[in-house]
């Protein structure tokens, strides 16, 4: 497969090439912050505080599911009076128990590990919120445990519902008392995501588009992606993570300062620089910064050294500003961008962007 770049601005392989609608999936993302928020509202999730504050909250999803765990940890922050944590497996940590709230998250509602855990919940006796399709065996587990559930109306591929998973957390959060999120606040940022999506549409063209052009940076390079806070770092593995599904592509993320101890080390290695002189030219590092406004000050010190060591080795980098004041706007917008990237890397390079199939052949096999 060979990166041409000419596609990106070709509407008629940008449509043949995206058959099942991926950019027009990641379009969506203002309209799923503003229905997720209303079907969070009617399910009425006054019950989750009715006996007070739970000791902590436990999020179990896997993939997109499992980030809108890690968003609602980031998005409450280190003030919270709580531990959020996500669990990726099929079982929950041995303390979690009856004064705890587990939040199982599904977009399929089939998801064999979050139903697993879900279940575990119910037999432990903790307060349960579940959210996914509707009619869906996990549906029927908050049915019979008499748990809230919140639907979302499926169709698509899960990665591209981040907002539809992530929105009804946050309202949860805001019943309990952990975060101020009123309607301004999500207004906020379904405003952000449209602008972006504006943006990087299709017809826009690539020299103005920031999804086409951080697509053209990170083609024919081994993106390494740091974020500069705990809340762009979980944007930096999104991007990652987008990157494997979307792109097919591989990625590194990490976190300033624990990539300073040990990604750091590859500014000297065989993949830094290039070298103008080979008769083929390989795939080199490239380092994507994604910046917040929030940054400790000797984290903002070592990014700054980290861009001009990683410079010095003549290691090509782009970094990017969160935008917004609420730590949900901010994430928005730099999640958003790597959505569209990821898209339009795989259109580039003549790659459907929507299915993935070694995903799908492994849960064949291991369904037999």
């Amino acid at each position: 497969m060979n990166w041409e770049p000419d596609r990106l601005d070709d509407q008629k392989q940008l449509t043949e090439g995206d058959p099942a609608g991926m950019l027009r999936a990641v379009a969506t993302s203002a309209a799923q912050v503003r229905t997720s928020r209303r079907a969070a509202r009617e399910a009425d999730l006054s019950a989750l505080a009715r006996d007070g504050r739970p000791r902590a909250i436990v999020v179990v999803g896997m993939g997109g599911s499992g980030l809108a765990g890690d968003i609602l940890n980031v998005v409450c922050g280190p003030g919270a009076p709580l531990q959020i944590v996500t669990v990726r497996s099929y079982r929950l940590p041995g303390w979690v128990g009856a004064t705890d709230l587990v939040i199982a998250v599904s977009y399929s509602g089939r998801t064999e590990e979050t139903l697993a855990a879900a279940t575990e919940a119910v037999r432990r006796g903790c307060r349960l919120l579940a959210l996914g399709a509707p009619d869906s065996p996990l549906h029927a587990i908050a049915r019979q445990a008499g748990a809230p559930f919140i639907p979302v109306e499926g169709g698509g591929q899960p990665r591209a519902a981040v907002w539809a998973l992530t929105t009804p957390l946050v309202v949860a959060a805001a019943e309990l008392g952990l975060i101020e999120a009123g309607e301004e606040v999500f207004e906020g940022v379904a405003k952000r995501l449209e602008d972006i999506a504006h943006r990087c549409r299709p017809a826009s063209e690539s020299f103005i588009n920031p999804g086409k052009s951080l697509a053209m940076e990170i083609a024919e390079t081994v993106p390494m992606i740091w974020g500069s806070s705990p809340l762009a770092a979980i944007a930096a593995y999104r991007w990652s993570c987008q990157l494997n599904e979307n792109g097919k592509y591989p990625a590194v993320w990490g976190e300033i300062p624990e990539v300073n101890h040990n990604q750091m080390a590859v500014f000297d290695g065989p993949l830094a620089g290039r070298d103008i002189f080979a008769d083929e030219s390989g795939r080199s590092l490239r380092l994507f910064v994604l910046r917040d406004v929030e940054e400790h000050p000797r984290v903002a010190k070592r990014r700054e050294t980290s861009v001009r060591l990683a410079q010095d080795r003549d290691v090509p980098v782009t970094q990017i500003l969160a935008e917004g004041t609420h730590p949900l706007e901010r994430l928005a917008t730099l999640i958003e961008l790597g959505d569209y990237a990821s898209t339009y890397l795989a259109l580039g390079y003549g790659i459907d962007p929507n299915p993935v199939s070694a995903i799908t052949e492994l849960k064949a096999r291991i369904s037999q």
